[in-house]
């Protein structure tokens, strides 16, 4: 099974996160590999980069940064092949991320992954 594992943190707090802190993260996502587990990932930027567009009233609508009512934002993506969601949990629990803030952990909806991939793949043979 392929997870998704969202990593949130307190923006006010990712300053000071260390180079130290980052490279055992990165060990661990290593160890992951050895494993075939990781998949791969992606670190974003701080929330005050992003936007959000929504559609309101027919019209898209874009907004700075994202509306939430709580100080953790998502700081990254982790992309995880486990067994199941018990496997997922106990790898992703190890993670020194985990440390920084909580993961979030679901499952990759395959039905829909499998008619992304067909579209995907149709397109692709039409160039």
């Amino acid at each position: 099974m392929r997870f998704i594992c969202l990593g949130y943190i307190d923006q006010s707090k990712l300053e000071s996160i260390t180079p130290e802190t980052f490279e055992k993260c990165m060990a661990y996502d290593d160890e992951l590999r050895q494993g075939a587990h990781f998949i791969g990932g992606q670190a974003l930027q701080d929330s005050k980069n992003a936007v959000t567009i929504r559609s309101r009233n027919g019209k898209t609508e874009v907004t700075d940064g994202p509306f939430v009512e709580t100080k953790e934002q998502i700081g990254g993506i982790l992309f995880l092949e486990a067994k199941d969601l018990t496997q997922a949990i106990a790898l992703i629990s190890k993670h020194p991320g985990v440390q920084m803030g909580p993961f979030e952990i679901r499952p990759i909806d395959e039905d829909v992954m499998k008619m992304l991939e067909a579209r995907s793949k149709a397109f692709a043979s039409k160039k």
